[in-house]
């Protein structure tokens, strides 16, 4: 029994890792202080730029401001 219980769980196990470690990174990526600061810029240059509309570029700010004060307190605990 245990042969076939690590031959059937092994790779559901070692699946999960993987999706464990992909959720890490792709949270460490979207609450990466530098990374968003980095949109901030490009949201206001778009508005400069006339890409974008005033409303358009609130609501990202808005977003992007969220996801900073989210990523601080991450950080924080």
């Amino acid at each position: 029994m245990g042969l076939f219980s690590g031959l059937f769980f092994g790779p559901i196990k070692g699946t999960i890792w993987i999706a464990e470690q992909l959720k890490e990174e792709a949270e460490r990526q979207y609450y990466d202080p530098a990374s968003i600061r980095r949109q901030l810029e490009e949201v206001a240059q778009a508005r400069q730029d006339g890409r974008l509309t005033d409303e358009e570029a609130s609501s990202l700010e808005t977003e992007l401001i969220q996801r900073l004060l989210t990523a601080h307190h991450r950080n924080t605990e």
